[in-house]
């Protein structure tokens, strides 16, 4: 089983979009029992809550579904319990990178870099912004999810 997991700072825009597009795309390629998905934030203010309304409107308009989903906090144990650690922005990729311990085994990178058809290498905050912050937010993550259920196939998913 391949574990990924995907951190922005507070679970609730970014990263539940990341998660629930992912999820889906491991879905539709038959790939449910052998990728797990899950998402976190790095900050605490969003313990237990769903997902931005904006965040789940936008991702609804494109067929996915974030209803399930509940903010948590990245937490230390996730160097064991994940293989894949990926972060929206470089503030969290510090931040997560602060936290690992000497040794663990997962891989801790930004997840645009599995993106194809943008040059961005951080996923922007829309939180602060309007409607086209978050569309924009799901173009960046549809071509990086791609990216990355293409890379894990060719790794033996």
């Amino acid at each position: 089983m391949v574990r990924v997991l995907f951190v922005c700072l507070g679970n609730i825009c970014r990263s539940p979009t990341a998660h629930a597009i992912f999820e889906q795309r491991v879905k539709d390629a038959g790939l449910s029992d052998r990728v797990s998905v899950d998402s976190a934030g790095t900050g605490d203010w969003h313990i237990g809550r769903p997902p931005d309304p904006r965040a789940t409107e936008a991702a609804a308009k494109r067929g996915f579904d974030m209803s399930h989903l509940r903010a948590r906090q990245f937490c230390t144990e996730d160097f064991q319990n994940f293989d894949y650690i990926l972060a929206m922005d470089e503030a969290n990729l510090s931040d997560i990178q602060a936290l690992a311990p000497a040794s663990h085994g997962a891989r801790v990178e930004l997840f645009l870099d599995y993106a194809s058809h943008f040059t961005e290498r951080e996923v922007p905050d829309p939180y602060y912004g309007g409607d086209e912050g978050f569309t924009h937010v799901l173009d960046l993550v549809e071509d990086a999810a791609n990216g990355l259920l293409k890379t894990l196939q060719e790794r033996g998913a």
